[in-house]
């Protein structure tokens, strides 16, 4: 599994290859709360240069038990499934080896799982719980997604920031819509990964 601060990561004949979506310097990046696909539920991501990189297509689908993050070539690179844990909203991802939905193994894998017991207002703060991990090492690694207001932050287990998502702004400061985000990913960090927890935030508040 690619982790988030080193900038390398081992392939299966022992060779050190580097990430595609390891970030190098601090990244910016547009996401639109719609599907392309005659602008339906889903997401759109584009780099600082306005290029997609990501996508997510609902079609006519809310809250969907399960969603493919996609390249924009329709490669599946995470696929997210809803679990049940008593009383806890969990969304769980497993990354793709081949970029098909059939492809998903468990090998490497993401978990976000929420607290019913807190009740969040719109100015108000929630923490959200994150272990991602590999089988093929039994290594695990925790994070944290926490939302201040209207923006979302994710942090490492030192607290360390490593990604921020806020309402995107335009030049002159006027903030744009709801749907409209800006997500800043700091160096070394693995921005699929990063997305893949923001589309798991956005399902269990029921926004995607």
């Amino acid at each position: 599994m690619v982790k988030i601060h080193p900038d390398l990561t081992t392939s299966g004949a022992g060779e050190e290859t580097s990430s595609p979506y390891l970030t190098t310097e601090q990244e910016t990046f547009t996401i639109w709360m719609k599907s392309l696909v005659f602008n339906t539920n889903g997401c759109t991501v584009f780099n600082s240069k306005g290029k997609i990189i990501y996508r997510v297509d609902n079609y006519n689908s809310k809250s969907c038990r399960e969603v493919y993050l996609m390249d924009l070539s329709g490669h599946v690179l995470f696929t997210l499934r809803r679990q049940k844990f008593g009383l806890f909203k969990t969304w769980e991802g497993y990354r793709s080896s081949s970029g098909t939905a059939e492809s998903t193994t468990k090998l490497e894998y993401f978990r976000v799982k929420n607290n019913v017991f807190q009740i969040p207002d719109k100015d108000s703060s929630s923490s959200y719980r994150v272990i991602a991990g590999s089988c093929r090492n039994d290594e695990q690694y925790c994070y944290k997604m926490v939302t201040r207001g209207s923006s979302l932050a994710i942090e490492d287990h030192c607290g360390k920031l490593l990604a921020e998502v806020k309402r995107k702004q335009s030049r002159n400061g006027l903030k744009l819509g709801d749907d409209v985000l800006t997500m800043t990913v700091e160096s070394q960090v693995d921005h699929s990964f990063i997305i893949g927890l923001v589309l798991a935030h956005s399902l269990i508040n029921c926004i995607l």
